[in-house]
């Protein structure tokens, strides 16, 4: 397929300037990973028999610097990015964030509107870092939390922690004003399903936007099989049976959570099915790993290096350009063509590229 001949500011995927790549889908979400390490051995992301104490992660010349981040991301917003969203690994573990959030806090589209800066963490660290970060400008969170069952919790996230302390980092958050606060759940058959309704329930009565995400095939250590996948459809059946269902409309196009409304109108729910409904058709996502590689796909197996253009001297303009070859030449849709033959392909690991 030949990349869309299509101006600079261009219109057609959402009415709003951006670049399109070769399926006309513009770039609007940059996730930044700030840091390939993390203190929890999550099964399906980091288990701990590969990501053992002798594991070498990135060491800290190799990562981009908080300047080369801030910098990037200002030529993505000028691209067409509208979400920047901080990752990791952990994100909280990298000291200092946030004077990160601080400068990126700064940026401004084209037309002088804030960018929509958020963050996905897994909540540890929370109880300490909530306030901080909301007053160098973070506007909303994401955490991620697979069972309100202590036992489950301990045994998902590989390390033993107490799923109390994620709550108590969750209420910290909403002290902070990081709201509207969302939780992602990821969902493994025979491990935590049975939690799908109470976590609901939980979520409902908190006022927290709750997402599921099906069980993916991303990276190549999580031993992903097809039967661990519990689909998005048993899912929305699940709590709908206690708490009734029906669909709601997305909130804009390229939205990746099929949303679901109570019926008593009191919150919604979402799953994300990139398994058994794939959304790749409005992907509109790109990712900029901690060591500054530019992937166009969670489950891509080759990243664009960055980096060493602005080590180099590059000027903006020359990065631009690299970014905006590299968009047009897109043409990802892994979760659309999943197969046997896919799944033997080489991936980036998950925690990498933050999921």
């Amino acid at each position: 397929m030949e990349p869309l001949q299509v101006p600079r500011g261009s219109l057609a995927f959402d009415g709003r300037p951006g670049w399109l790549d070769r399926r006309g889908r513009a770039l609007r979400d940059l996730r930044i990973s700030v840091t390939d390490r993390c203190n929890f051995r999550c099964t399906y992301c980091m288990p701990e028999e590969v990501f053992g104490r002798d594991y070498r992660f990135l060491p800290r010349a190799e990562l981009l610097s908080y300047e080369e981040i801030r910098r990037l991301a200002g030529i993505f917003v000028d691209l067409g990015v509208t979400k920047l969203r901080l990752t990791g690994g952990e994100p909280l573990v990298r000291r200092d964030l946030p004077d990160l959030v601080a400068m990126l806090a700064e940026l401004r589209d084209p037309d002088g509107r804030p960018i929509d800066l958020t963050l996905t963490t897994n909540g540890s660290a929370l109880g300490g870092l909530a306030r901080p970060l909301a007053d160098a400008g973070l506007q909303r969170i994401t955490v991620s939390l697979d069972s309100l069952d202590d036992d489950v919790f301990r045994a998902m996230n590989g390390v033993d922690f107490p799923v109390g302390r994620v709550l108590d980092g969750i209420a910290a958050a909403r002290e902070a004003g990081l709201t509207p606060i969302k939780v992602n759940s990821v969902v493994k058959r025979g491990v935590n399903e049975a939690g799908i309704v109470p976590l609901a329930r939980w979520a409902r009565s908190e006022g927290i936007t709750l997402r599921f995400i099906e069980y993916m095939d991303v990276g190549t250590t999580n031993g992903w099989r097809l039967d661990d996948v519990v689909p998005a459809r048993e899912i929305v059946e699940a709590i709908s049976r206690e708490l009734p269902l029906e669909p709601a409309q997305p909130g804009y196009r390229g939205e990746v959570a099929a949303r679901w409304r109570y019926l008593d109108g009191l919150g919604e729910v979402g799953v994300i099915a990139s398994v058994t409904q794939p959304f790749c058709g409005d992907c509109t996502r790109a990712r900029l790993s901690a060591e500054g590689k530019l992937y166009t796909c969670l489950f891509s197996a080759v990243g664009h290096d960055l980096r060493a253009p602005l080590r180099d001297a590059a000027s903006d303009g020359d990065i631009r350009e690299l970014v905006e070859r590299v968009w047009s030449n897109r043409d990802d849709r892994y979760s659309e063509l999943r197969s046997g033959a896919t799944r033997q392909l080489p991936k980036v690991e998950m925690f990498a590229l933050g999921g």
